[in-house]
């Protein structure tokens, strides 16, 4: 095996040129990759539309065509799920990625096209491997497996040639690899895709559970969900007496801060590697580049064009982007994508940082709204509001103010939601009300749904009533009484719900 792991080794790390030329010359490459993107799709309906034939300068694209919403593109997407061709990229679109977070329905879905998988997806794992063992050449990965913690996928109703899929974005990866892949992961692809997520967690922890796993990739609150298994079946006192050569936690999706302390009770190595990726349903954009940061390198050569847009001017009537030139480091923009998917000027609801320039690295800073994603739930304000809406008209309670945090998830423990609502007219029945507040959140959003299934990552929220006053009384401490102050109603950190509790706590009569 060790031969294995040397040749694989040597393989992996001749991209690293290529990787250090876009590093060097990062507007040379986006500038080309715009006119790689504009010619491919000029014969597109949507290039049809404004013209990409004749556009030659990054300042005509960005004035003819807008900058979008998810609900911008939804009529476009909206055919393509239905089987029709050539709307917005050229070659077929068999591949939607499904996820939540759209204001206008229960799930979006985006286009997923073969170059966006070969050219993004798939090169964006390829890389990952590529810095990962060009900063660390003492590894031995490719000694054993590759655990892949992956979601499910299924056949698209919407289209009547039943010709197209769609799936959580690791479904389509896993379904649409080479298959030398196989033979460097496990579980069975069967396994991996399968849609219970309960029996999934199950059978993965028998089938890995004699495997030597020297990588796990993905997204946290379920990794923690699959080691946890194995462990107690196992009847081992942690996963390394499982795995002993278990190297690095490849992984994205949420926030990991707050689940380190957890993983270093999981996983008692010292050794351990945890290596931070941002791939999400619209394209594989960062990858962690240097041991002991956090900051992500932007990869430029994906087949993404990435403009900037200040967060500032996210509310404006004509909104300016910014190109990879004009950025200044510590600002806040939210990232606006072109894509070999066909995905134009569009905004994906993400902001970043820039923490350095020459080369181009950024961190994660949130979202372009209030949210909640700490399990990979991404419930957004809107969700929020509609469901704590329809539990008042359930209960007869009238709600003066809310707000929400993660119940982040400990040793023995399962994750949730907690909020603070301050009600105007408490709940005929507060049962009830929680009830209502937490099955239509899982109406309205597939992602919180799915993790709420069986209590397996998400556990019903815990909702405290507040007292009349309770938020004005808050803000008034904090010095945000006015008009152009707001409570957060969403946050992904327990900083606010944590001070209200307690400033209720201390009002209380002992």
């Amino acid at each position: 095996m060790g031969l294995i792991n040397s040749i694989l080794t040597w393989v992996m790390k001749k991209r690293i040129h290529q990787i250090e030329l876009f590093m060097k010359y990062p507007h040379d490459v986006q500038d080309e990759l715009l006119q790689k993107l504009l010619k491919t799709a000029k014969g597109t309906e949507f290039g049809r539309k404004y013209d990409f034939d004749s556009i030659s300068t990054y300042e005509q694209f960005a004035e003819r065509v807008p900058i979008s919403t998810y609900e911008d593109l939804f009529p476009y997407i909206e055919r393509l799920m239905r089987g029709e061709q050539n709307i917005l990229w050229p070659s077929e679109i068999k591949w939607f990625s499904k996820s939540s977070g759209t204001t206008n329905a229960r799930s979006k879905f985006i286009p997923v096209s073969p170059e966006a998988l070969e050219d993004c997806h798939f090169k964006g794992g390829k890389d990952l491997l590529s810095i990962y063992v060009n900063t660390h050449p003492e590894t031995k990965i490719f000694d054993g497996r590759s655990l892949g913690v992956g979601g499910s996928y299924q056949l698209n109703e919407y289209d009547s040639s039943a010709t197209s899929y769609y799936g959580d974005v690791s479904a389509v990866i896993m379904q649409n690899l080479p298959e030398w892949a196989e033979f460097i992961r496990t579980p069975s692809l069967d396994t991996a895709l399968m849609n219970n997520w309960e029996e999934k967690i199950e059978k993965m922890a028998l089938e890995t559970a004699g495997v030597n796993v020297t990588s796990i990739a993905g997204v946290p609150t379920w990794t923690i969900l699959l080691i946890q298994k194995i462990v107690e079946a196992q009847g081992k006192k942690n996963i390394t007496e499982v795995w002993p050569n278990l190297e690095v936690f490849f992984h994205g999706a949420v926030a990991f801060g707050p689940y380190r302390n957890l993983f270093k009770k999981l996983i008692p190595k010292k050794s351990m590697n945890y290596w931070e990726t941002y791939n999400a349903s619209e394209g594989f954009f960062g990858i962690q580049d240097q041991r002991n940061s956090e900051d992500l390198l932007l990869m430029l050569d994906y087949g993404i064009y990435y403009e900037f847009l200040p967060v500032e001017e996210l509310d404006s009537e004509n909104p300016k982007a910014l190109q990879l030139s004009e950025v200044e480091i510590g600002k806040n923009y939210a990232m606006i994508i072109s894509t070999n998917a066909g995905l134009w000027r569009y905004n994906i609801g993400d902001t970043v940082k820039f923490t350095s320039i020459l080369p181009y690295r950024i961190k994660i800073s949130g979202r372009t709204k209030h949210f909640m994603n700490a399990f990979g739930e991404e419930v957004i304000v809107e969700n929020a509001e509609i469901a704590i809406t329809r539990a008042c008209e359930e209960t007869g309670a009238v709600m003066n103010n809310f707000t929400a945090a993660p119940v982040y998830i400990e040793q023995g423990k399962r994750g949730g939601h907690e909020w603070i609502i301050e009600f105007a007219k408490k709940p005929g029945s507060h049962k009830k009300f929680v009830d209502t507040l937490d099955d239509t959140l899982r109406s309205i959003n597939s992602d919180y749904d799915a993790k709420r299934a069986k209590d397996l990552a998400l556990v019903k929220p815990i909702v405290h009533p507040a007292d009349e006053g309770t938020f004005y009384e808050w803000m008034k401490k904090r010095g945000k009484l006015g008009g152009q102050n707001k409570v957060p109603r969403l946050s992904n950190s327990r900083e606010y719900l944590d001070d209200i509790l307690e400033m209720i706590k201390a009002t209380k009569p002992v």
